[in-house]
């Protein structure tokens, strides 16, 4: 065999591994967005959370406490009466010590900015149970509107 055939099979051979690799890191990243990597809530109570803005929170998006999964989003629907968005929340069994006055709010995670709800639990004594609703809600931060504040207040600034 040849020397120039064997180096053009060493460089097929690397062609080959760089694309595995590659479908690799599509396939992971595939399921880092869609969350995928987490189980579905099965056995869980429900609660409800109405927020003004839910910016780019999706179904199966986390909740978590103090960054530990403690449930999932199971639906989002707009309220008929508010026009506020409402979210249900389906939180495992076994943390069914939220508090009633426990608070909600919209965050952002890791560089590709997925979001998720984070449960802040509050000190009443009486607990979150199946259908209750989540009173103090945070809404989703909207960078395009942040901006557009911080460029209208510059511009007063410049008028004045």
């Amino acid at each position: 065999m040849s020397n120039t055939a064997t180096g053009g099979r060493k460089i097929e051979l690397w062609v080959g591994v760089l694309v595995l690799g590659g479908l690799l890191s599509l396939g992971f990243l595939a399921f880092e967005v869609g969350n995928f990597d987490n189980a579905r809530v099965r056995d869980g109570y429900r609660v409800y959370a109405d927020f003004q803005n839910i910016g780019g929170l999706t179904l199966r998006a986390p909740v978590a406490v103090a960054g530990v999964r403690i449930g999932q989003v199971t639906g989002i629907t707009l309220s008929r009466d508010s026009f506020n968005a409402r979210v249900e929340l389906t939180i495992a069994r076994r943390y069914d010590n939220l508090p009633v006055d426990s608070s909600a709010s919209i965050f952002t995670k890791g560089l590709l900015g997925a979001q998720y709800v984070g449960l802040e639990p509050g000190f009443d004594e009486e607990l979150l149970g199946d259908g209750d609703e989540i009173e103090f809600t945070n809404s989703s931060v909207v960078l395009e509107q942040l901006i557009g504040e911080l460029l209208f207040s510059k511009a007063e600034e410049a008028a004045e």
